[in-house]
């Protein structure tokens, strides 16, 4: 009992919460993030230098001796 009285004296103390709605932005924030670095790495993989390099070593590997 004492705890939440304790508790309730701290919120008062501390006043409003100022950062309501911050997690929609940082969700919001993160998410555009992770699309360009999609982006980026998409175009990266589907460069020709890239594309012929995954396709040479596709074709090594599946003309290895065993």
């Amino acid at each position: 009992m004492r705890d939440t009285k304790l508790r309730a004296a701290w919120r008062d103390l501390r006043g409003p919460r100022r950062d309501s709605g911050m997690s929609t932005a940082e969700y919001a924030v993160g998410t555009i993030a992770a699309c360009g670095f999609a982006a980026v790495l998409y175009t990266v993989v589907t460069s020709e230098p890239v594309s012929s390099a995954m396709q040479q070593l596709v074709e090594r590997a599946l003309d290895a001796s065993f």
